[in-house]
């Protein structure tokens, strides 16, 4: 059974710097994908970015040029490094897993290609 469990969240003030970690466990072969969610209140979640299982790897706009996504594969762990960090990312953020075929890297942004999540980590920004 594959559990994710994410770690890093905290507070910080806009401009800061957070990193988030989520530990994967269960994973039986090199062919999963992985990619990171958020949540805000009152909102859809999102997709925020993901990176396949060769490393190719896709943001949302919205973070583009401030995350970045990278994966330990030998020890199944995923981050999301987090820079100059805006109010508006504020939201609980979920990793996310699956091993399903696609054949373009937008698929990995929509939740509908993740059976297996985490229970998510809070990142509050404050202005």
């Amino acid at each position: 059974q594959v559990q994710l469990v994410e770690s890093g969240g905290g507070s910080v003030q806009a401009g800061g710097s957070l990193r988030l970690t989520c530990a994967a466990s269960g994973v039986t072969d090199n062919r999963y994908y992985m990619g990171w969610f958020r949540q805000a209140p009152g909102k859809e979640r999102e997709g925020v970015a993901a990176i396949s299982s060769s490393g190719a790897t896709i943001y949302a706009d919205s973070v583009k040029g401030r995350f970045t996504i990278s994966k330990d594969n030998i020890n199944n762990i995923l981050y999301l490094q987090m820079d100059r960090l805006k109010p508006e990312d504020t939201a609980m953020y979920y990793c996310a897993t699956d091993r399903r075929p696609f054949n373009n890297l937008l698929y990995l942004r929509l939740k509908s290609s993740y059976k297996y999540w985490g229970q998510g980590t809070q990142v509050t920004v404050s202005s």
